[in-house]
């Protein structure tokens, strides 16, 4: 069971990569960060993506939660980039993120899962 926290509007925690480059060129663009004017869009996509597990539950424990949080966000920048080039794009904003706890009981482990909603855009290319 997915349990919905209020999304996020300030892009990868304290910690986390800012964003995600290849060489030079910057790829993930976060919420309010604007990717480059000369783009065009490709159209919205979602990706998700999964936290490491940690044992117990992360309802009431800051370290815990935020520690996974920093890597689910390092794991969502890594599956936007694959998504990028997957899809022929350049880059991707990110416009919503929505994160929410999951549990296994059988494990009796947690973990954090997040979506995010991002255009995909291409670098206008001129010539």
């Amino acid at each position: 069971m997915l349990n919905v926290l209020p999304p996020s509007t300030v892009g990868p925690a304290a910690g986390a990569p800012a964003n995600t480059t290849e060489g030079d060129r910057k790829v993930v663009y976060w919420h309010r960060d604007l990717p480059p004017l000369d783009s065009e869009s490709l159209g919205e996509h979602t990706v998700e993506a999964d936290s490491m597990r940690v044992a117990g539950t992360i309802a009431h424990r800051d370290e815990l939660w935020d520690q996974c949080y920093r890597d689910l966000m390092v794991q969502a920048q890594r599956r936007l980039v694959q998504e990028v080039h997957r899809l022929g794009g350049d880059y991707a904003h990110v416009l919503e993120e929505t994160n929410g706890t999951r549990h296994d009981d059988a494990s009796g482990e947690a973990w954090l899962r997040g979506r995010f909603t991002y255009v995909l855009l291409r670098q206008t290319r001129k010539g």
